[in-house]
């Protein structure tokens, strides 16, 4: 079978190519993939290439496909798997596989497994692992942003306190708690916010902050103050750019004793920095923004870790009970990933998008991989359906919740685009 794909050949060297897939094996499952978002983290494997630590020596000669945010539909099962996998039904995938001991994971080691693909085989380790999971929601989307969303929730299982005069960790974020989370108007800091609201450990005080009047302002018309008192959290929105002293003003919001539990998701010295300076008593900072500088550092107060027992610590994804525990609180309506998404594109405007990646504003970039359309906003579906009825409708659609991206939105761009 032929599927057409974007390709990584090496740094900053990514090719949209048609090629035929092998057979696949007794042990493998062949897909066709629907939606795929594009990650920060494949930005990185895109410009660094064979330099990074998942992506292969040899990729010049045996190039890999990009992409690990993906879903879609199983189209045949090998022998081995048909007793729990079945044609015609719906996918999602957890791509940390760590396998054996192995950093190979789709998106950035494999060439016939990627997320920015027609059609990709599932090599037999992924089964192995418990990590395919047969997905039974509505929209492509949802299952395609279960992978984001794990990060977060595990970032929250992550986070731990301790008690004085004992040797144990309590996990996860403190209930009830003081939580703030820094640089928090993107993507990933909406997508955290919105578990915040609605997982069954919460926070009594949460705290967003970003330098972006106009992500600040998206963030509070997608998630209002009442809607957070009804979820028994007091949310705050705060642009740290003009406060003179940004760390006390946000300490004195806690009623100056610092917070629980703080997220830093930007890889920024200053905001590191910051994130150190108003933790409280046995407070927890989770650097959760991986940079790509191999010698990112910043300064720590060692005063508080000794007296304070502040912590510090990082996480890098989710594992599968992360994946599963998004996509139920998707179904169940519960969270919604669709925060995260302002760009929808098709699989020709992928390899551009990616490289490009931090000079596009905005929030996650979702692509469907058999329709060609250049990236667009969502804000600017409007503009575009003065020329394109099309657009006119998608516009009239997200118009009707909240400008997000939605299951109809997808059913019609499936339908109508080629």
């Amino acid at each position: 079978m032929k599927t057409k794909a974007v390709r990584l050949y090496g740094a900053s060297d990514l090719r949209l190519e048609e090629f035929e897939l092998p057979e696949i094996k007794d042990d493998e499952i062949l897909v066709e993939i629907v939606s795929d978002s594009i990650c920060m983290s494949t930005y990185k494997c895109s410009i660094l290439g064979e330099n990074h630590k998942r992506v292969p020596k040899d990729v010049h000669e045996n190039p890999i496909i990009i992409g690990h945010e993906f879903a879609g539909n199983i189209v045949k099962v090998g022998k081995k798997w048909q007793h729990q996998f079945k044609p015609g039904t719906k996918f999602a995938q957890q791509p940390a596989l760590n396998y054996k001991g192995s950093m190979a994971s789709p998106g950035y080691s494999y060439m016939y497994f990627g997320g920015d693909a027609t059609y990709a085989i599932i090599p037999q380790e992924v089964m192995e692992l418990g990590c395919l999971l047969n997905y039974e929601g509505d929209a492509y989307y949802e299952a395609s942003l279960a992978e984001p969303m794990s990060c977060i929730i595990g970032a929250f299982h992550a986070n731990y306190h301790t008690e004085m005069g004992k040797y144990v960790h309590h996990m996860g974020i403190k209930e009830g708690g003081k939580l703030a989370i820094l640089a928090g108007a993107g993507p990933m800091g909406l997508g955290a916010i919105d578990y915040a609201l609605h997982c069954d450990r919460r926070p009594g005080l949460l705290v967003v902050t970003d330098v972006d009047d106009r992500r600040l302002e998206r963030a509070e018309q997608i998630f209002s103050k009442d809607e957070a008192k009804q979820c028994g959290v007091e949310l705050v929105f705060v642009n740290t750019k003009n406060i003179e002293n940004p760390e006390a003003y946000l300490i004195e919001l806690t009623g100056g004793t610092g917070f629980d539990d703080v997220f830093a998701f930007a890889p920024v010295k200053a905001v590191v920095e910051q994130a150190d300076k108003i933790l409280g008593r046995d407070g927890c900072l989770n650097f959760f923004a991986g940079p790509t500088d191999t010698n990112f550092s910043g300064t720590i107060n060692y005063y508080n870790v000794h007296y304070a027992s502040t912590h510090i610590m990082g996480t890098t994804g989710g594992n599968t009970d992360d994946l599963i525990e998004s996509l139920k609180l998707t179904e169940q309506k519960k969270i919604n990933p669709a925060v995260m998404v302002t760009h929808i594109g098709g699989l020709d405007c992928v390899a551009e998008s990616t490289l490009n990646l931090p000079n596009i504003p905005g929030g996650k970039k979702l692509i469907y991989t058999h329709i060609n359309m250049e990236l667009t906003a969502i804000e600017d579906f409007e503009k575009k359906g003065e020329t394109d009825a099309r657009f006119a409708k998608l516009a009239e659609i997200v118009g009707r919740n909240k400008g997000l991206w939605c299951a109809e939105a997808e059913k019609y761009l499936l339908e109508n685009w080629k």
